[in-house]
């Protein structure tokens, strides 16, 4: 019997290399080994990197001689670095890119931007995936209508160093529900690093929980409007938030995580501590 339960299964990708984390790449590497071999070894994901530094990590993954390393690509240099990446891990024995993550340069017509992107994606992924992240400005929805045309998936930024990097809880529900409208898979990354939304006592800023997102995500495929989903995203109480999921039975559980395939986290303490805390994990 597995300790995690479905509905947090390979929920956390490893991104302990990005800020505010900013973990040094050997330790970041040995780490992530070490989680996957930890009981709450279901929980994490895959092992998120930039395409500047995948060689690196290949080489890291090389030293402990326990097999390939399953990365999710961050590509830096726009639609261009996306056939580079992918060609390196489909020669490397040392990682398998099992993602590549692509943000959207901002300008005007972001479809254009996105169908670029896609077109890239379309050339070179096999059984690689790929999430756009296309921003919540400007006319993001016609942009998700082309990540969606195409097959691939999205990605929504919830956080960062700055205020203005976290999205309101009502814009979070308008992807959510723009995503699985289109029945496009999406994850999130930054700023979710705990269970339940929080104000962040160092910073003021204001954290989506990673639990908010997952219940709002279910109660979207319930048909719940956007007004409900809102509250759900803004609700901090981690026992309502606990209560709901225990009720969320495991074939919500797998369909939910269809859709809301994971998030990147600098931190796997963080939300095991907190599910743990909740009663959430055996």
């Amino acid at each position: 019997m597995s300790t995690v339960p479905a509905l947090f299964r390979h929920l956390v990708d490893d991104a302990a290399m990005f800020p505010p984390g900013n973990l040094p790449l050997p330790e970041a590497v040995a780490a992530h080994r070490a989680h996957r071999t930890a009981p709450y070894a279901e929980l994490v994901g895959a092992f998120v990197c930039s395409d500047e530094d995948l060689m690196k990590v290949a080489a890291e993954a090389a030293k402990s001689g326990d097999g390939p390393l399953e990365v999710a690509v961050v590509i830096t240099g726009g639609a261009g670095g996306i056939a580079p990446a992918v060609r390196y891990g489909d020669r490397s024995s040392d990682v398998t890119v099992t993602s590549v993550e692509v943000r959207l340069r901002d300008e005007d017509d972001l479809s254009r931007n996105a169908l670029r992107v896609v077109r890239a994606c379309d050339d070179c992924l096999d059984e690689e995936n790929a999430f756009v992240e296309i921003g919540l400005d400007g006319a993001w929805e016609r942009a998700l209508d082309v990540v969606a045309d195409a097959g691939y998936a999205a990605k929504l930024r919830t956080g960062g160093l700055d205020a203005t990097l976290f999205p309101r809880a009502d814009q979070v529900a308008a992807f959510v529900t723009g995503c699985l409208d289109r029945e496009v898979p999406f994850k999130c990354t930054a700023g979710l690093h705990n269970a339940v939304r929080h104000t962040a006592a160092d910073t003021g800023f204001e954290h989506h929980g990673f639990l908010n997102v997952l219940l709002a995500t279910r109660a979207s495929l319930d048909g719940a409007d956007l007004d409900d989903l809102t509250a759900i995203l803004e609700e901090r109480d981690g026992e309502t938030l606990a209560a709901k999921a225990r009720d969320v039975s495991e074939q919500q559980a797998e369909s939910t995580r269809r859709w809301f395939t994971s998030y990147g986290s600098c931190s796997i303490d963080e939300p095991y501590a907190d599910l743990l805390a909740l009663g959430l994990l055996g």
